[in-house]
Parts: C-alpha cells; structure tokens; sequence
C-alpha cells in the first residue's frame, strides 16, 4: 500500500483509506498468528538480564522510522516497485517455517525482523521503502544470541574483563592471581561467573551506539567510532566493576560483596558507560568542521512525530500488500490446524545404569556429581561424569556424556567454550576423522585437543552425538539438529568428552592410544543412553 495525500481522495477513493487501515490491522493479526512462537520466544528471552532491554527496541525503532518519515514527501503517484517486498515477506515465510518444523524459534524471530522490511517495502515501494533499512536493522538488537554464539561470548568477554580487572586490581597493590575464571585474592577467591562475562550491558549499550551513529550529523568515520565503541566500553566498565568488588572483598571481606554486586549490576554501569558515550560523542565533534552543540549533532528533535503517526489514514491497499497478508494469514491458520510434534517415546536408559566395566577399563570411585551452578549451565536432561582406570594403562580416563531430550531451546555445549573456565588453556584444536583407527566404515568425526595448565597437559577427545552420528563441529550440530527437526520432530542429542593426562615420559600418540581403546569401547553403549 502506498501513502497518498488526502486532497487527492474523493468519493470512492476516500474509503480505501478505511480499507488501508483494515489491512494493516489484519496484517498484525496474521503475523502474530504465524510467527507467534518466535513471539513467544522474544518474551521469554526477554525475562533474562542480558536481553532485559528487548521491550524497549521496537520503541526505537519506532521512533527513528517515524523520525526518517518526516523526511519521505507523502507521494501521489502510483507505486510500482512492490515486488521485493513480496519476495522478502516470501523469505521471511520461509525462514519461519524451518524454525517451525525444526522447533527452534529462534529462527522465526529473526524472520519477524524480514517480515516488518517487507510490509514497509509493500507500503511505500522499493523506492522509497529501502531509506527505512537503519530501523528495521535495529531490531535485531531485541534478539537472543543463539546459545552456541551466545557461550562463546559470554567465555570470551568473561576471560577479558577477567584479565582486565585483575590488571586493575594490581595496578591498586592489591596481590591476586588468576586461574581462568578464578580471581584468587589469598584468603578469598572469586569466581566471575557466566552473570560476570558484560552481555547484560552489552546488548542495550550496542543498541544505544547503533542510534548514536544513525542519529549523528558528522562523517562516516565517526559514525563508525561511535558504533565500534560499545564492546571497549562495556569491557572496560565492567572490568573496573571486577576490580572493585575484588577491591572490597581483599579489604572489608565477602560480606560486603551482595550489596556492591545488586547495585553495580544495574544501572550504574549502563548508566556510567551512556555517560561515556555521551562524551565520546562530545569529542567527535572537536573533529567537526560545522559548530554545532551535541544535541545537534546527534538529531535529537522529537517535535512533528505525532503527525507522521498520523499518516498511517492515508494507507492505501494494493493487490501486492493484500495478497501478502493472506498469505501469512492461510500459514497461521495451517501451522494452528498441524500437530506437534515431539521427542516423547524415545526410549533411553537413564546413565545410572552406564557400565562400570568397559574391557579391561574399570570405574573408579563414584559418578561426580556438578555443583549447582555449573549443572544449570549445562542444561541437560541427563548427564554421566566418571574416571577408568586400567591396571596395564600408564593413566586414567575420564569420561563425561551429557543427554538432552530437546536442544532447540538450550542450544549444543561444546567443551571448547567449558574447558578454558577452568583454567585450562587450548594449546592445539583440530577436527579430524578416526573411523580408520576405530576399524569404522561411516565416518566418525571428533575435536582432538590438547589443553595446559601450567605444566600440565591433557589429551582430550569431544564429538556430538546426533541421532547416530559424530559431529565434530558445534554449529555443524546446530544444522543438524534443525534438519533432524524437519524430518522427524527430533530435537534430542547428546555429547560425549573423553580426556586423559600426557605424563611428561610419555608422548601424545601414547596418550591418545589410551584414548583411542576407550572410544572404541565407549561407542559400543552410547546409543542405549543417546538414542539414534
């Protein structure tokens, strides 16, 4: 539909606008039919700190849409460029439809994103439409991570600001040691946990530069200062909130700890780093030819907004817009008439009843049990943690697998982002092949890996399991699990880590001999606990 002006209307035509309005409204219903688990998906992502800031991105957007629509005449002449905008809510149907069959939502909120570009590339044309893009791209900024991106960041800006604050706190004499995530003050050590790593300021502070760039009247250069400058700055400010809580806890002790974290993990950081970016926009100016005052420069004016809003009687139907909605409007009503479809009926058996003799292998004490914190960050339904020994083996073995009955929602954990917590630094990662020496003839991908620790160094072993296959690669086991959604409803799998220390008389072929007996021992049980 296309926006007209009203002393054009005249009989007839004036009840379009009516007609316009209708189908917008019908519209909104038919997308929040179809891409209601998307929807659903955004509201509870929502509830959590580091996406806390969602509700408030599509008012943001809202406003810098209505803010370039001040800027876009109203237009009298016939609209003709429609078509992309029918491919792209086609590409956006697409795109939910795969996160339908798969079960992970996910994908359908993204596709939402697409769907709102293509109803305003149907309303104003391809023309006039794409000027919309900054907008319509800030909404993604209302989006959860995908869990296995969302670890991998959360690991990598907890090892900075982990880093970083204990370089602050040296640089106040305060002695400290760091092993990994552990900030080890002597009497005391602190562990900077997942909550620690900055996303929650990360998100909204990336959402507030995006604007800041958009919004600002300097060249492109700045613009592109002003957008990178959110990840340093919630690095650096939540180092120094690091530091400080390190601060406290090496003077007053932990009791003091709760109070300073509850409040620093509000709106004192977010706060503090708007304020830098304030003054960082403040700088940019002295690098301004025009003499202009920040609020200039950044277009904060808000007067005229109403009347853009207004506009909205002025929509005018076209066969392109209309065709459109019914066709998100027949998907809803199709996705509402399917059933669901589940994992329910799987048989499996529960990893109490794993075997406590594998050959010559046998178990070793008692299953670990994780501590709570790091059991909920794993998320799996079902999980198995014990050591083998061998009396004719020079060193232990330690086995873990983990099931989980859906990983739509929770994503795939891989130990690349689990093992440095610990302290243990990767020295060497390679994905490779072991059918040959498993004597298999469909592959058999795994990592290999060597991890340190100080003078310690372990050989480690780690696939996921996908319904009968190995696969090596995390996002690999992403694709897979959403093609295994498509084809059978499933969305279970599992992983399997094997890991046994290089005694310094000893060389790695060795140790991965040790390795290699165990997979081949191992393979043989795992599908009664991962199903295929």
């Amino acid at each position: 539909m296309s926006f007209t002006s009203n002393e054009t209307q005249s009989g007839w035509m004036s009840s379009l606008a009516t007609w316009g309005m209708f189908w917008l409204f019908v519209s909104l219903v038919a997308a929040r039919v179809f891409y209601a688990p998307g929807i659903e998906e955004l509201l509870e992502a929502w509830q959590r700190p580091e996406y806390s800031h969602g509700p408030l991105i599509p008012l943001l957007s809202g406003f810098m849409f209505l803010r370039q629509l001040k800027e876009v005449p109203v237009n009298t002449a016939p609209v003709t460029d429609r078509w992309v905008g029918v491919l792209i809510v086609a590409i956006s149907m697409l795109v939910a439809g795969l996160g339908i069959a798969s079960k992970i939502y996910d994908l359908v909120a993204y596709a939402l994103i697409l769907w709102v570009g293509g109803i305003i590339i149907l309303s104003f044309g391809w023309r006039d439409g794409r000027q919309f893009w900054p907008p319509v791209l800030h909404l993604v900024f209302m989006l959860p991570l995908p869990a296995v991106l969302y670890y991998k960041a959360s690991t990598y800006l907890q090892f900075m600001s982990s880093e970083l604050g204990v370089w602050f706190l040296q640089v106040m004499s305060v002695p400290v040691f760091l092993d990994g995530n552990i900030i080890d003050l002597g009497v005391y050590k602190l562990h900077v946990a997942e909550a620690c790593s900055g996303l929650r300021y990360l998100f909204p502070i990336m959402s507030f530069s995006y604007i800041f760039a958009v919004l600002y009247k300097g060249p492109m250069w700045h613009k592109a200062v002003l957008l990178l400058s959110a990840a340093p700055i919630t690095v650096l400010m939540n180092s120094v909130r690091i530091a400080i809580a390190g601060y406290i806890v090496n003077n007053f002790g932990l009791g003091w700890i709760d109070g300073f974290t509850h409040f620093f993990e509000g709106w004192v950081i977010f706060v503090s780093c708007v304020i830098i970016l304030f003054g960082l926009a403040r700088v940019m100016l002295f690098f301004n030819d025009r003499n202009m005052s920040l609020a200039e420069a950044l277009d904060l004016e808000v007067d005229g907004l109403g009347e853009q809003v207004m506009r909205l009687r002025y929509l005018e139907p076209s066969r392109a817009f209309v065709g459109a909605v019914l066709a998100v409007a027949v998907a809803g009503a199709v996705e509402m008439s399917l059933p669901e479809r589940n994992s329910e009926g799987i048989v499996r058996e529960n990893f109490t009843t794993f075997p406590r003799r594998l050959g010559e292998w046998r178990q070793a004490g008692l299953p670990e049990t994780l501590d709570e914190a790091t059991a909920t960050v794993l998320g799996a339904t079902d999980y198995h943690s014990v050591t083998f020994v061998n009396p004719n083996a020079a060193t232990s073995v330690g086995f873990f697998s983990a099931f989980y009955d859906d990983q739509s929602q929770e994503g795939v954990h891989s130990p690349e982002v689990c093992l440095p917590s610990g302290g243990w630094e990767i020295a060497w990662l390679e994905r490779s092949d072991i059918s040959e020496q498993l004597n298999l003839t469909d592959p058999f991908r795994i990592n290999r890996a060597i991890i340190q620790k100080g003078e310690a160094r372990m050989l480690v072993y780690y696939w996921f399991e996908q319904q009968g296959r190995q696969v090596a690669w995390d996002m690999g086991a992403k694709l897979q699990l959403m093609v295994d959604g498509i084809r059978s409803g499933r969305t279970d799998g599992g992983l399997v880590r094997l890991t046994t220390p290089i005694l310094s008389d000893e060389t790695d072929a060795q140790a991965e001999d040790r390795l290699l007996e165990l997979t081949r021992l191992v393979t043989k049980d795992i599908p009664r606990f991962i199903p295929n």
